[in-house]
């Protein structure tokens, strides 16, 4: 064949070339996209987990806080920002939300975090992100230590690390919220379950706790709609705090060895986490973004979490 009509073909044959090739990457994507709705899942120690799956893009696990509060409110109130650039897993953990409890009553850290691996063996997925919130945080980071090479990046929504110094936060500033003329004493010397538990309780009892938590009783309303008529099992809330084991070790130092992408969201006003808690934190290769508000951006400050989160989303390393 002649060198002139080598060129002619050259150009054609390349562009089928380029075609093929986009045409396999697409293939290959929508291939590794998990079906969307409500999956069936039962642990090895048979609990039936609540899990559902919606939107495009890489698979993020939902690691919801509490502990025991389910999925629901963020799922239905934020879903359709977040599910943008990322497949999202809602999963309510043993002894919350919509899913079931353990007939061993067996709600360890260590087992929380086998029932996400045992989870993501199901769905055949490779690698993960994790999206956690307030509590959420120690779960996704213990899961994180214990299969580094699963977690593709960590995105940290108000997490929380170091449950008692969350509770010394919150008791804190807690406290200053109860009118002046009625609060008692708050005895510094006491334990910390006393004085967590004596300044909580008192915050719920004069329909103050919400102050803690929103930047408004709006928020606070439209979480209490999203919630409205589902059955919650509280099983883990209430067993956790009886045994809290491992829960109460500080995750914070485990961090600097931690070397995926993280993406750290704290509000300037959260005195539920701490507005200086994520001042701990040492991962290498973070990202840090303080939003004004308390501890519940998906309702507050949906608009900027959801810019941060896509930003942070979209710069990731693509997956080969």
């Amino acid at each position: 064949m002649s060198s002139s009509r080598y060129l002619f073909f050259a150009g054609p044959v390349r562009g089928l070339l380029v075609l093929l090739l986009l045409l396999s990457f697409s293939l290959a994507a929508r291939a590794s996209q998990l079906a969307g709705g409500q999956h069936d899942f039962t642990t090895s120690d048979s609990v039936r987990l609540y899990v559902r799956v919606a939107g495009q893009g890489q698979p993020c696990l939902f690691v919801h806080g509490g502990p025991g509060t389910g999925s629901q409110a963020v799922e239905v109130l934020a879903g359709a920002a977040l599910e943008q650039d990322l497949q999202l897993l809602y999963l309510d953990q043993r002894g919350s939300g919509r899913s079931g409890s353990a007939a061993n009553h067996n709600y360890s850290l260590e087992r929380q975090v086998q029932d996400m691996e045992e989870l993501r063996q199901h769905l055949q997925l490779d690698q993960w992100t994790l999206m956690s919130h307030s509590f959420g945080g120690i779960l996704a980071t213990a899961y994180a230590q214990k299969y580094p090479t699963r977690v593709r990046a960590l995105i940290l929504v108000n997490s929380i690390l170091n449950l008692p110094a969350a509770m010394e936060a919150t008791t804190a500033h807690g406290y200053t919220l109860l009118p002046t003329a009625t609060r008692p004493p708050l005895d510094a010397a006491a334990p910390l379950p006393q004085r967590y538990f004596m300044v909580t309780g008192m915050l719920q009892q004069q329909r103050l706790y919400n102050q803690l938590q929103y930047a408004s009783d709006t928020s606070a309303a439209r979480v209490s709609r999203a919630l409205r008529g589902q059955l919650q099992n509280h099983d883990f809330a209430a067993t956790m705090f009886q045994n809290p084991g491992t829960y109460l070790f500080d995750y914070t130092p485990a961090t600097a060895a931690l070397t995926m992408p993280v993406l750290v969201l704290t509000g300037q006003q959260d005195y539920l986490t701490g507005p200086d808690h994520y001042r701990a934190f040492r991962f290498p290769h973070q990202t840090t973004v303080v939003l004004p508000g308390r501890h519940t951006p998906f309702v507050d400050n949906l608009p900027e979490m959801s810019t941060a989160i896509h930003g942070f989303v979209r710069r990731l390393p693509r997956v080969r």
